[in-house]
């Protein structure tokens, strides 16, 4: 199955997802669950809106992904593993 990448951040409030490869979608929220769900329904929108306006829809590319934890570099540097 292949899929477009999100990537899912924390900041100071909340959270914020975006997709690289529709740099029009970009989402954010008080949850990862919230950004999760939020950035679905835009990628499904954003697609919807390229093919009416016939843009090109770029192909999904990802086929794996994974996080990668590393300890923190302080311990109140503000991330977390």
């Amino acid at each position: 199955m292949t899929g477009y990448a999100v990537i899912i951040e924390q900041g100071m409030t909340g959270y914020g997802a975006y997709a690289p490869e529709l740099p029009e979608v970009g989402v954010a929220g008080s949850s990862i669950d919230e950004v999760e769900r939020l950035i679905r329904e835009a990628i499904v929108l954003q697609i919807g809106s390229l093919r009416q306006h016939g843009e090109p829809v770029p192909a999904p590319s990802v086929v794996a992904a994974t996080v990668v934890e590393t300890p923190s570099a302080s311990p109140d540097s503000g991330t977390h593993n």
